[in-house]
């Protein structure tokens, strides 16, 4: 007869070969510190892939930089190729889509092979009884669909998750730039203000030789010098500090900034009413922010589930049909069996999925309602800053001026020497104040555009982020 004729050992080993045909290999890929950290060091902004990248997606502007100068939209584009908190949840969004693969694969069916052998044949008969029975499940109710719509609104969260990642990267290096930048200009004024300082003791030792002022005086004077010097010193600490701080926002060594020029001509420039507009802006962060459309796809995968864990009330079919060959006779069977619902009918899944909406339902509520009093309140914030800024630099204007009048009345013999160094230490003071007003302004719009997630002063920067990455296959 054919069908024996392999004999037991044959269909066992055709058996095994259909089962491990097409199996997945395991491919070793051990972490090596030592490398990690070489590839980290190695990282510079002249990588050829960057460059690739920053071309391809470098918005179209009116105002570029001056050449081998880093403005805020190229040092994004760098974060956006390096950072690894993007790598972290690239990773997330392909374990969630290889979930999607997961959750539409069916039940493999099962095989049994029962040989069995008849000690008491009779003579001239095949002892030999050989017996095939297949299982075939069969899934009902659509619990495969829900699984799989399950899975994809898991996978639309993930990538949202990304986009939210990308977000907090993008903040992250237009506050660490500001903060450079800001610092420098802030050392810049008082290394100008010390040298004010330093001239105005000396008028004041000459003063002091003929009497016109006191020793306290002279020694004040002096005190602020040292004073101002050590705020100087301060500053310098922060310009390097900040230096650091945006190597960190870029995902690169500090080393790699080395003798890099910064340039931000919006940095100083608040937007205008057109787009300060509390209506505008809650429209935008609630159409923009990529929590609350991730809540939205969580909440649609706890729907699914809810339709999976209610289709599970269902049971599943197996059918088993079945070959035997009964020394020398053909016998087939059909089988059929099913779980009996009779002592739950998966009650606690469907409460549990049913809690889990309700859950998620009510966070979306809070969720919402704490976006839009976050607009408002960051809204209200920068809004007051701006008042400030207007304020000091009207101050800073008008000693401008004064000062210019002082300069003319000096070459007119109509002032002293020390009267326009007073002025001129008065200027000074004004432009701190005004550099500090804008820093302030600069942090309560980034806040603003934190509430929103989406640039308000231009610099609007939209690569793709996706879960391959710009560095995929390096």
């Amino acid at each position: 007869m054919p069908l024996p004729a392999l004999g037991v050992k044959g269909w066992v080993a055709l058996l095994l070969a259909g089962l491990l045909s097409g199996c997945a290999v395991f491919e070793p890929r051990p972490l090596d510190p030592a490398k990690v950290e070489a590839e980290f060091r190695g990282r510079a902004l002249s990588d050829p892939g960057l460059r690739a990248f920053i071309e391809a997606n470098r918005p179209g502007r009116r105002e570029t930089p001056p050449p081998g100068t880093l403005d805020l939209v190229e040092l994004t584009l760098i974060a956006f190729y390096y950072h690894p908190d993007l790598d972290v949840a690239r990773a997330r969004v392909g374990v969630a889509t290889a979930g999607i693969v997961t959750a539409g694969g069916r039940p493999n069916p099962g095989v049994a092979l029962t040989p069995e052998y008849n000690a008491d044949a009779l003579t001239g008969v095949s002892p030999w009884i050989l017996g095939f029975s297949f299982q075939i499940p069969v899934e009902t109710a659509g619990k495969r669909g829900y699984r799989i719509a399950r899975a994809e609104h898991l996978t639309e969260a993930a990538r949202l998750d990304l986009a939210a990642v990308a977000w907090r990267v993008q903040s992250r290096v237009r506050a660490a730039l500001a903060e450079h930048l800001l610092a420098r200009q802030e050392l810049q004024l008082l290394d100008a203000e010390e040298r004010i300082r330093s001239e105005s003791a000396v008028v004041m030792e000459k003063r002091l030789a003929i009497g016109d002022v006191s020793r306290p005086d002279v020694d004040t004077a002096r005190a602020e010098v040292a004073r101002t010097r050590l705020a100087a010193r301060s500053a310098a600490t922060r310009v390097v500090e900040s230096l650091a701080a945006l190597a960190i926002a870029l995902g690169i060594p500090v080393s790699a900034l080395d003798g890099a020029s910064f340039a931000w001509p919006e940095l100083t420039r608040a937007p205008g009413d057109d787009v300060l507009s509390p209506p505008a802006l809650q429209r935008a962060g609630l159409a923009n922010r990529t929590d609350v459309r991730r809540a939205l796809a969580e909440y649609a995968a706890a729907e699914a589930l809810l339709r999976l864990e209610i289709a599970r009330q269902y049971p599943d079919v197996q059918i088993g049909p079945g070959y035997k060959w009964d020394q020398g006779e053909d016998k087939f069977s059909l089988g059929f069996s099913v779980t009996l619902p009779v002592f739950n009918r998966n009650e606690g899944p469907i409460a549990e999925a049913e809690a889990r909406r309700r859950e998620l339902s009510a966070r979306f509520l809070a969720l919402q309602s704490g976006v839009i009093g976050e607009i408002d309140r960051a809204l209200m914030r920068y809004r007051a800053v701006l008042s400030e800024v207007t304020e000091a630099e009207a101050a800073l204007r008008a000693l401008e001026e004064r000062e210019r009048a002082t300069v003319r009345a000096l070459a007119l013999g109509e002032a002293d020497r020390l009267s326009l160094v007073g002025v001129q230490l008065q200027r000074a003071l004004a432009a701190r104040e005004r550099l500090e007003s804008l820093g302030k302004a600069r942090g309560a719009l980034g806040a603003l555009e934190d509430a929103v997630q989406r640039p308000l002063g231009g610099n609007a920067v939209a690569p793709d982020v996706g879960p391959a990455g710009p560095r995929a296959g390096r």
